[in-house]
């Protein structure tokens, strides 16, 4: 994929109409077969420019840890916020993805006053908000918070392996890859599989 540095036009033309605290959030794990949903809010500091700071998809792990520590030094204020398996299979993942993101904006302290989104809206956010497509491509607070996210929940995921390699958590952090397919075969589900997560190839060999 090609690195696209995300700029910050429009979190300063929200600043220009009165939103000073702009706050961005995003998402990661959606497709997983197991592990939780982790969402992250981060407000940037508008007078401490974080350089390189782009779409998480697009850069290195070792990238992406150094723009986290980089962003959760300078920004103004940012949160994290997980919905775990059982939470994904009880509402679907949809809706764990949203229940994510609303509680990182509203553990940020201070709270924002508007919310830039990556292609949702938050439902039951009593702050002001707007939907942006391919926001964290094209929004630096957004690209930030999909950073903290992605950082947050491989490093998670790196501990479910330590406790039990079994899947290796470490090399795919709970995607459906072909490896993390033949270990569910083999090893069944963990506490950490989102059950309504179940492909096709596994119907014949899981309850």
């Amino acid at each position: 994929m090609v690195r696209k540095r995300a700029m910050r036009t429009l979190e300063n033309a929200m600043r220009r109409w009165g939103f000073y605290r702009v706050a961005g959030c995003d998402e990661v794990g959606r497709g997983c077969l197991a592990g939780p949903v982790v969402a992250a809010a981060v407000i940037l500091d508008p007078d401490r420019y974080i350089p390189g700071v782009c779409d998480s998809k697009t850069i290195t792990a070792a990238e992406r840890e150094r723009l986290y520590g980089a962003i959760t030094r300078k920004a103004l204020a940012w949160s994290v916020a997980a919905s775990p398996a059982g939470e994904i299979d009880e509402i679907n993942i949809h809706r764990a993805s949203l229940q994510a993101m609303r509680r990182a904006v509203m553990a940020l302290a201070p709270l924002p006053d508007l919310v830039l989104v990556d292609a949702f809206r938050i439902p039951d956010l009593l702050i002001a908000q707007r939907g942006v497509l391919h926001g964290d491509s094209r929004c630096s607070a957004i690209a930030a918070a999909s950073i903290v996210a992605k950082v947050t929940r491989d490093r998670e995921m790196l501990q479910h392996h330590a406790s039990d390699p079994r899947y290796g958590y470490d090399r795919h952090k709970g995607y459906a890859t072909a490896e993390h397919l033949a270990a569910v075969a083999r090893h069944g589900y963990s506490p950490l599989h989102r059950r309504s997560f179940r492909p096709p190839s596994l119907f014949d060999t899981m309850d």
